[in-house]
């Protein structure tokens, strides 16, 4: 440590940058002492110079100082900026809170620096320190660095690591015409790119800014500043008559873990088939480790019933995230399969996996019509009988009673899940079946493609008080949140009309043809059909949640009176086997929390791992039948064509119901995913965007009904669209066009 820090030498007013260093930051802040240290390992750093707290002790005669170490920079303007021990810290950045003097002519120098002093005084300081657990840093001294203002012709900033996942791996980096200061501010939003290794990817297209060699020079300098200072930065540059400067590095703040998306196992790994559909977030350890179990045992052993045999879906937990992959067992297990299904599991697999694709109205008449009966003849009847009965005990059970009720409506509504993806998930491959027919015998008919036929097949109803934010019981049903009344525009397109022009267009375009003619009419009653059974399976589905939710809410009232856990919704933090131990888990269920809300800011991928070589991804062949030619250019978001129609509107990115009073009539829904709680917010959307979805998703089915384009799968809109900024969304191509800056970032989780 330096002398004079150690025997509490009053430290000289003015500090020449290249000698900062020796004083600490204590001394010149954390800003120049970083800047100083980088400069003399040779970093690109401008020279400058310091003028610490000890120069408002005797102002009058250090302005002297101020004025000759100004001169000795040279002539132009100067960047006026605070170094103070608060900012940059590893747990606090402090951006932003003092004041920064930029273009500054020499002579104005002295009363830049005094106006930054002053700035640490004020109320805003005072606020954020309090805020953010530092107050005792109001009686710590700060400093002002002064460096000769880079006239720049392109500047931004840099994450040595993405700020969302946490990969080390990865950089971000921003730019922007001109000086970064209207970027750092929030005023406007640049150009954008991914470098990994010395290979970027644009993410973001405004203005041309740079190309992907600056990019990859600019992240290169971040990663060997983060590489000598030890810990990932967020540095600011700038380019100025082609040289690069740096011009700050900070630790970054609140970065996540690094994580990796490895598949768990061989094969394609998706997020949004299956259960993950339904989940917009990780899941809870009392969703994984109990209802999920128990909602997968209930649909193996409806599939048992139903096929004969059962052949699984595998899936895991990455990084708290729901993944399925298709099963691919080997050939032996088919075998078997088939041997202890007494060959049902042959006609079956033929029908609903084969002949669905190609022949659906045969597929319907051998096998899928008579399950359609059984389902709501049958299945769908005892489910209700078993919600009923439950809801008649939940209030007077037992904790055992209770344990015995999820157990029992878990295994019914994963039934109803085998129900579901078995006649309700044929939805889409119908869709894809006539999308093929338009393709043959209607090109150029239908401008928005084939999803026009089938919106507008059901009237639309009211949220029931089971529907669902999420699968995972953690979150409130519709019954308990306090939907609000949105008001839909004036003008809401009619879907059913729009359906029945374009079914008039399809069969006018056929006349004269009377085998076209009449294998139009099947494919398109078929899957008219289909998809209005998918909507209301979909509807029918969560009717046990509230119960569930009631039975879990009385185990954690248990869990709190015995004093295991502080709060009865700590109960979804705990595993399965804790329920009922004895044992305190507050310490656990914290962590476990922590865990999870970090795990809520990954933006975790839509698709993991690789398809086997022989096995065709039969989802994106579908949605590339659908899909209308994508329109818009390098900045637009591509996804899944889910809804018809343009719209064009400001997005407001909705994370959960404390958002839903913020959304207002003519916006564009932005989102994870949707699922049936959110359905007021359809009412008065322009557009839908999701960030997961499928073709036969919430998003998907409830905005045809509504009239409105949908996009789903984009993988990750909720991140890279703000709110107020302009977007269309056309449903029909998959795309959304990006056409003007935000106005206020979106908020995080």
């Amino acid at each position: 440590m330096d002398d004079r820090r150690m025997s509490g030498t009053t430290p000289p007013p003015v500090v020449a940058l290249s000698e900062a260093a020796a004083h600490g930051p204590a001394v010149v802040g954390s800003k120049a002492h970083t800047l100083a240290r980088l400069s003399s390992a040779g970093f690109p750093v401008p020279g400058g110079f310091v003028v610490t707290h000890a120069a408002l002790t005797a102002w009058e005669r250090t302005v002297p100082q101020v004025r000759d170490a100004v001169a000795t920079l040279g002539a132009g303007a100067f960047a006026v900026r605070s170094s103070g021990a608060a900012e940059d810290l590893p747990g606090a950045s402090f951006a932003g809170q003092y004041d920064t003097v930029l273009d500054v002519e020499a002579a104005g120098v002295p009363a830049a620096v005094r106006a930054v002093f002053d700035s640490a005084t004020g109320p805003r300081v005072s606020s954020y320190l309090a805020a953010s657990g530092h107050p005792q840093v109001l009686d710590t001294a700060m400093a002002v660095l002064v460096q000769p203002m880079i006239a720049a012709d392109v500047s931004g900033v840099a994450f040595t690591a993405d700020p969302l996942t946490g990969r080390r791996d990865e950089a971000l980096v921003t730019a922007v015409h001109g000086v970064a200061e209207r970027l750092v501010s929030g005023e406007v939003e640049g150009d954008e790119w991914t470098v990994r290794a010395r290979s970027a990817v644009r993410r973001r297209r405004l203005d041309d800014v740079i190309d992907a060699r600056l990019a990859v020079e600019v992240a290169t300098l971040g990663r060997r500043v983060a590489q000598w200072l030890g810990c990932p930065q967020d540095i600011e540059w700038a380019v100025a008559e082609g040289a690069l400067y740096l011009l700050q590095a900070r630790p970054m703040t609140a970065l996540p873990d690094p994580v990796s998306w490895d598949a768990p196992g061989p094969g394609r790994w998706m997020r949004n088939f299956r259960v993950g559909e339904w989940l917009a977030d990780p899941m809870t350890p009392l969703f994984a480790t109990w209802l999920l179990p128990r909602l997968e045992q209930g649909l193996h052993d409806a599939m048992r019933k139903t096929a004969g045999a059962v052949l699984p879906f595998r899936s895991a937990a990455v990084n708290g995230w729901y993944y399925t992959a298709l099963p691919h067992p080997p050939l032996p297990s088919i075998v078997t399969a088939v041997w202890h299904s007494r060959g049902r599991l042959i006609p079956f697999a033929r029908d609903a996996l084969v002949r669905v694709n190609r022949r659906p109205e045969v597929a319907d008449r051998a096998l899928l019509g008579d399950l359609t009966r059984q389902w709501c003849d049958e299945h769908l009847p005892r489910y209700r009988r078993a919600v009923s009965s439950a809801e008649a005990e939940v209030e007077r059970a037992t904790i055992d009673e209770l344990v015995r009720l999820v157990d029992a409506l878990g295994h019914e509504a994963g039934a109803q899940l085998w129900w579901l993806e078995l006649l309700g998930g044929s939805a889409w491959k119908i869709e894809a079946c006539l999308a093929r027919f338009v393709d043959r015998h209607l090109p150029g008919v239908l401008d928005q493609g084939v999803p026009r036929l089938l919106g507008g097949l059901r009237p639309v109803r009211p949220v029931p008080a089971h529907a669902v934010q999420s699968l995972d019981w953690y979150h409130p049903t519709a019954g308990e949140l306090e939907m609000s009344q949105l008001q839909g525009p004036a003008e809401r397109p009619d879907a059913a009309a729009a359906r029945k022009r374009a079914e008039d267009a399809c069969r006018s375009a056929l006349d004269g043809r009377p085998v076209p003619r009449a294998r139009f009419d099947t494919l398109l009653e078929v899957a008219q059909r289909y998809a209005a059974l998918r909507e209301e399976q979909a509807h029918q589905l969560t009717l046990a949640w509230p119960v569930l939710r009631r039975c879990a809410l009385r185990l954690g009232d248990h869990e709190r009176a015995q004093g295991r856990i502080a709060d009865q919704h700590d109960v979804f933090f705990l595993a399965r086997a804790q329920i009922t131990t004895g044992t305190n888990h507050h310490g656990e269920v914290e962590h476990r929390r922590a865990v999870w809300e970090r795990q809520r800011r990954l933006i975790a991928p839509l698709a993991i791992g690789r398809p086997p070589r022989l096995l065709p991804d039969v989802v994106e062949r579908a949605v590339a039948r659908i899909r209308r030619a994508p329109r818009g250019d390098g900045h637009a978001l591509v996804g899944q064509p889910a809804s018809p129609g343009r719209a064009t509107g400001p997005v407001r990115v909705v994370r959960g119901p404390d958002d839903f009073l913020n959304f207002a009539a003519g916006e564009v829904l932005v989102a994870r995913t949707t699922a049936p709680a959110w359905t007021p917010l359809f009412a008065a959307a322009s557009a839908v965007v999701t960030d997961g979805g499928t073709l036969a998703a919430h998003a998907s089915l409830v905005a045809r009904e509504y009239g409105i384009p949908a996009v789903v799968a984009t993988g990750d809109a909720t991140v890279r669209l703000r709110n107020g900024q302009t977007v269309t969304v056309d449903g029909s191509a998959g795309v959304v066009e990006t056409t003007s800056r935000p106005d206020a970032p979106a908020s995080g989780f």
